[in-house]
């Protein structure tokens, strides 16, 4: 038992630091002079200036951003209330709270994935 709820909480640690790397690694695509990432474009001019705009021009794009963020906020609910229903449940108690929170942040990347592909 001592395993699976190291092995629970090695997941939920995982899926978080996924999910940062996810929202704040820049240069998701990359060539010719060109950078684009969730939150800004860069293009490199033949001074090697480089110029950044803000990327959430587009709605879309807004709202990958907003559901990356939820997605963060919902895993980080869900680990705090794994550990509080951890502590606090009876033996053989369920964890449907924390259940919730973690589809819910399931549910919000995967329509990130819908709209970007």
């Amino acid at each position: 038992m001592l395993l699976l709820l190291l092995g629970i909480i090695v997941l939920h640690v995982a899926v978080l630091v996924l999910l940062f790397v996810a929202t704040i690694v820049s240069q998701w695509i990359v060539g010719n002079g060109h950078a684009t990432d969730l939150w800004q474009n860069c293009s490199t001019t033949s001074g090697n200036v480089q110029h950044c705009l803000s990327s959430s021009a587009n709605e879309w794009l807004q709202s990958v951003q907003a559901t990356m963020i939820l997605s963060i906020i919902f895993s980080v609910l869900s680990l705090f209330l794994f550990f509080c229903q951890l502590f606090t449940l009876t033996k053989g108690g369920r964890f449907y709270i924390t259940g919730i929170f973690q589809i819910l942040a399931e549910s919000n990347s995967g329509h990130m994935r819908s709209y970007c592909g």
